[in-house]
């Protein structure tokens, strides 16, 4: 059996496991409780669910607070749980109003699977009771309604305004994390054996710290250290020890300096964005995040990053360059204009521009579909011309020819104008 197939196998067998003690638990039993740093909690549902993880409705026994608990089974024990401290470094990293932040008072851990020899990791997130924009484009489909252009718009600024923050995002100068082998074990091994020399560092960047939870954040300032909660006597390793070591340095050198590293979120869609009790989008799920500029030099390092974005880019949103990956040249943060345009269309419309009937009822090809850029507005659209056009210039296959996310926003607002 190849190694891909047993990767599948393996991946089907813990999300029947997950899913076999969801329904016992959350079903069959009053109070399915877990107990994590000390503390106990009660599982009331599941809300999510996707490939290594379940998303569940819990509340603190203690206290009475409700919140999402993200549980990522790692199968692969400690190498599984460094990957994953990447996303949840990822939720630290990024300070914005629109931007999910991990609980400050629970945060993160790492437990023993009881039922392997893996590992689990737990995060505590907030829980947005209206859920995602997916699940307001579902009930739009049931309910015979849809979103106001207004609305779509409002929501879709947000959006465009936290993804801003994330290809701005400002790093001391000089602290990116040195390579080490915690990185390589973070791509599948399918995928390992590309090019085994390849820089990791620039696939799965290394934390650099923001914001909350011990660390501060401005344009001139260095990020401090914080270290993460780990049960059953496990080292994890999160970046920061080398990271301090680098601002230290930076700090006795008497350099604050900051410069631009971007950040790409590579899987922006409906169902990865929140929708806050006041309105507010609040992008989320940070697991495919990587620094957004990455330079192909050969036919290796295009596979690598092919595959990668197979396994963690939802298909119909992601942009065309991921499909077909060129050598001499260098992805950038222009992947996530190609999703936000997908998610806008998908918003007024219902479905991604790349999911229509002729291609799913006609066994025609998403992937084709996306390197033509092959859609179309319904005939029967009734939205602004600024608004399509605004969708339309987001969907361009080549990536130079979208516009960055400032002339997005730029874009956004006109139409807003319009509209008032």
């Amino acid at each position: 059996m190849s190694a891909q197939l047993l990767r599948a196998f393996d991946t089907f067998k813990d999300q029947a496991k997950d899913a076999i003690w969801a329904l016992s638990s959350c079903v069959c039993q009053q109070s399915a409780k877990v107990k994590i740093n000390g503390r106990t909690f009660k599982i009331i549902k599941v809300l999510g669910e996707g490939g290594f993880s379940f998303v569940y409705l819990t509340q603190d026994e203690h206290s009475g607070r409700q919140f999402a608990l993200k549980k990522i089974r790692c199968p692969t024990g400690a190498e599984g749980v460094k990957e994953t401290m990447r996303e949840v470094e990822a939720y630290r990293r990024f300070k914005h109003p629109n931007i999910i932040r991990i609980l400050v008072y629970l945060d993160s851990a790492v437990v023993q699977d009881p039922d392997g020899d893996g590992k689990i990791v737990y995060l505590f997130l907030p829980l947005y009771k209206r859920g995602n924009i997916q699940d307001a484009i579902n009930n739009h489909v049931v309910n015979g309604t849809h979103f106001s252009e207004v609305e779509m718009v409002r929501l879709f600024k947000g959006t465009c305004e936290a993804i801003r923050a994330m290809h701005t995002y400002r790093a001391p100068v000089g602290a990116a994390v040195p390579k080490n082998d915690a990185e390589s074990s973070s791509v599948p091994k399918q995928v390992q054996q590309h090019d085994e020399e390849e820089d990791d560092d620039e696939r799965f960047p290394q934390p650099e710290g923001d914001g909350e939870d011990g660390y501060s954040y401005d344009n001139t300032s260095v990020p401090l250290v914080t270290k993460r909660r780990v049960e059953q006597g496990d080292t994890v390793f999160d970046g920061d020890e080398e990271l301090g070591q680098l601002q230290e340095q930076a700090q006795q050198n008497g350099s604050g300096e900051t410069e631009v590293v971007p950040y790409a979120h590579r899987d922006l869609k409906p169902g990865n964005i929140m929708i806050a009790d006041n309105g507010s989008p609040i992008v989320m799920d940070f697991g495919s995040t990587v620094k957004a500029r990455v330079e192909i030099k050969n036919r290796s390092q295009a596979l690598v990053q092919q595959d990668i974005a197979a396994e963690q880019s939802t298909m119909a949103y992601r942009a065309p360059e991921l499909y077909d990956v060129k050598t001499e040249t260098t992805l950038d943060e222009k992947v996530d204009i190609w999703s936000l345009g997908c998610t806008l269309f998908a918003m007024a419309y219902s479905h991604s521009p790349f999911e229509n009937t002729q291609i799913t009822e006609q066994g025609g090809s998403i992937a084709m579909a996306v390197l033509n850029a092959q859609y179309k507005h319904p005939a029967t659209s009734a939205y602004s011309q600024g608004f399509k056009d605004l969708i339309d210039s987001m969907l361009k296959v080549d990536p130079k020819e979208r516009p960055d996310i400032h002339k997005v926003i730029e874009m956004t607002d006109r139409v807003l104008q319009s509209l008032a």
